[in-house]
């Protein structure tokens, strides 16, 4: 098993007030899979998905990623293998005004210490399976929001992550770009990349396996996608 989490409880805390985002959260994800977390605004799902991509720490319960204790490693452990086995996607992009098409794509691998050469062959080879070989030498303020959501999910590829957690990958897109990023996931998945992904939407939430249903920070219920 990919991911066990046992007893997840998360609460802040803020100029006294004291909200529980978590409570006793238990689920599992195995290696391949595809879940959707769903639930209303501020029902816990962005705070479940930060804690599984190791940014941030449950106040109790356990989190076990492929039989390791996340819960009881060192923050620099943590960064390491965060870095060596998630990526992410983000609602908003997040991508480095600053930087090239390209050069955002390759900054995770930089990260990493893999050398230019190598960098430069992974790079062309998720930009050509991203359809954006064209806008490799732009800027994000150059290119559309679906475009940017491409160079996205490419830098969150790039390293060959073991799961991808992505949270509202369509957020800010339209009809037609959400699908193709959708498609894009849908695509990863069925090569063999685990996917954990939050939405509000009923269509993206049918691309997944499994959707997880999130209320007042508990999970109400699971089931199967009656497309899988």
């Amino acid at each position: 098993m990919m991911i066990v989490t046992e007893g997840l409880i998360k609460v802040f805390q803020a100029q006294g007030v004291e909200t529980v985002a978590l409570k006793n959260v238990s689920f599992e994800v195995e290696q391949g899979d595809f879940v959707a977390v769903m639930g209303p605004s501020g029902c816990g799902k962005t705070t479940l998905l930060n804690i599984l991509g190791m940014i941030d720490n449950p106040n109790a319960g356990k989190y076990q990623f492929f039989g390791q204790e996340v819960t009881k490693l060192s923050d620099k452990k943590k960064t390491d293998m965060r870095k060596k086995n998630i990526g992410f996607i983000f609602q908003n992009f997040n991508l480095i005004d600053e930087l090239t098409v390209e050069e955002n794509i390759e900054l995770p691998l930089i990260y990493l210490g893999w050398k230019k050469k190598a960098r430069r062959a992974r790079v062309e080879e998720v930009i050509e399976q991203m359809s954006i070989s064209h806008r490799k030498k732009l800027f994000p303020v150059q290119i559309s929001g679906g475009q940017q959501q491409r160079v996205a999910v490419a830098r969150a590829i790039v390293a060959n992550p073991t799961i991808l957690l992505a949270d509202e990958p369509t957020g800010n897109l339209d009809s037609m770009h959400g699908e193709e990023v959708m498609n894009i996931l849908n695509d990863l998945n069925k090569q063999g990349t685990t996917i954990v992904m939050v939405t509000h939407s009923q269509r993206d939430s049918s691309y997944s396996r499994r959707i997880v249903h999130l209320f007042d920070g508990q999970i109400i219920n699971e089931n199967l996608n009656k497309l899988v």
